[in-house]
């Protein structure tokens, strides 16, 4: 089975592309000269083949000057509407039969709880990037089998989030950020992985799925469990206001998240290997 990969160079994308290939998939990345090389290209490279997986995206978190908006926007919406548009071209039996894209729970309205029925999204730019992102790939043929992943944090003991904190956890620097009330929607890389995975077999699986660990903790609960994991204390805060400057709007990203439960998921019968913040940390701490 061939699967194409946007985004293939990320964490996330590295990590699909290994346990695909470990289960006898082909993986075909999607490389910069196929988006330079127009519409008609992308379309060759996808007749054939049986699954997209659509990861592509800038960074979000970085201050969001006009330029870098758009560079986030372009990435994601952009980048999504090009491969419906790609599959259209096709014949419908030479068109991939799946399409698997990701999103962000960021759609939810912060300090609230949502299920994936629910449609109490955020407003401002990250509202509207993921809204538009998850739109452009609603557009696909119906022959075509689309999930949408709403993905939490991935945490991973090599992804960039935990290598970035552990230094400063490990000389009992570490503390939680802002208030630390705010939910710390989180997904361990290897369920995230398996979920994809769990797409491709399930023949029954479509529309959108939050994908984030069933336990809802706060930043507060992960900065110490983390500590605790490592053994040193979590004494430390980092004040909204210096995220603030830092940051500016996309501070938001920290201090501000919603509550998100993973229903479909578990309705559906898809097993968290883990499925706690304990679980999750517990090969990052080592």
């Amino acid at each position: 089975m061939k699967v194409v990969i946007t985004g293939s160079n990320g964490y996330i994308g590295r990590k699909l592309i290994n346990r695909l290939q470990t289960e006898g998939y082909e993986c075909i990345p999607v490389k910069r000269e196929f988006w330079d090389r127009g519409i008609e290209k992308l379309s060759e490279l996808l007749a054939g083949t049986n699954v997209v997986v659509n990861l592509a995206g800038a960074p979000v978190l970085q201050r969001w000057t006009a330029k870098n908006k758009a560079e986030i926007y372009s990435s994601r919406v952009l980048t999504t509407q090009k491969l419906v548009s790609a599959i259209y071209l096709l014949p419908e039996v030479k068109r991939p039969k799946i399409f698997i894209s990701a999103s962000a729970v960021g759609i939810y309205q912060s300090g609230e709880t949502h299920n994936e029925s629910s449609t109490r999204f955020a407003s401002g730019f990250l509202g509207k990037l993921v809204q538009d992102w998850e739109q452009a790939s609603a557009t696909l043929p119906d022959d075509v089998r689309r999930v949408v992943f709403r993905v939490g944090l991935a945490l991973g003991n090599d992804s960039k989030t935990i290598k970035t904190m552990l230094p400063a956890f490990r000389m009992g620097l570490g503390g939680k950020i802002g208030s630390g009330k705010q939910v710390f929607p989180f997904v361990h890389v290897d369920d995230l992985v398996s979920a994809f995975l769990w797409v491709i077999k399930n023949p029954e699986a479509s529309g959108i799925y939050n994908l984030v660990a069933p336990q809802i903790v706060t930043n507060q609960q992960f900065t110490l469990q983390l500590a605790q994991k490592l053994k040193r204390p979590a004494f430390f805060a980092i004040p909204s206001f210096i995220l603030k400057i830092i940051f500016g709007e996309a501070s938001q990203l920290l201090i501000e998240s919603p509550s998100v439960i993973p229903e479909r998921l578990i309705k559906s019968g898809f097993i968290f290997s883990k499925s706690t913040i304990s679980e999750a940390l517990d090969d990052i701490s080592k």
